[in-house]
């Protein structure tokens, strides 16, 4: 699948472990919560970048000790329909100030991109190479946005009222 991170097509570098496959001695590796969980003091001792595969019915306050030591957290979005990961993606960013990477995966279609960067999803696991050459395109589409959200991004009425400010209008 290919990955886009940053805005730009990339390779993932992180080897995904399913619930029993055999960890490697080094490397970056991804995982799914289940074994995250069971396993989480061993596997951030290891060698290597670790991340979580969290599916969006499990609550996001038990990754709360371990954000800090995370590079990744894949949020799934199981089927288009299913909005749940956007929830947690505002948690993590806002509530948690997560600053790692968090990925979208699962269900990721080209139409909702603008709204899970505005979530603060910084990659995304696409299903064809044609939608990660899309998103490219779409991220760069729109600049200024009217809602606050965890993308850390100002809203056109901050930069309005920092455009006043700097010229000293209303002082």
């Amino acid at each position: 699948m290919p990955l886009v991170n940053g805005g730009k097509i990339a390779d993932d570098g992180f080897v995904k472990l399913a619930v029993d496959t055999p960890l490697p001695e080094g490397g970056d590796i991804l995982m799914p919560a289940e074994r995250f969980i069971g396993e989480a003091d061993a596997l951030l001792d290891r060698a290597g970048k670790v991340g979580v595969i969290w599916p969006n019915n499990r609550d996001i306050s038990e990754l709360v000790p371990y954000l800090g030591k995370l590079a990744v957290v894949a949020l799934v979005f199981p089927t288009f329909r299913d909005g749940r990961a956007y929830s947690q993606a505002r948690l993590l960013r806002e509530r948690y100030n997560y600053r790692g990477e968090l990925r979208a995966t699962g269900q990721v279609l080209r139409d909702q991109f603008v709204f899970m960067l505005r979530a603060g999803f910084d990659s995304f696991e696409v299903k064809k190479q044609a939608d990660a050459e899309a998103f490219m395109q779409t991220a760069k589409r729109y600049s200024v946005f009217y809602q606050p959200t965890g993308d850390g991004r100002i809203t056109a009425l901050h930069r309005r009222m920092q455009l006043r400010h700097s010229e000293g209008v209303g002082t």
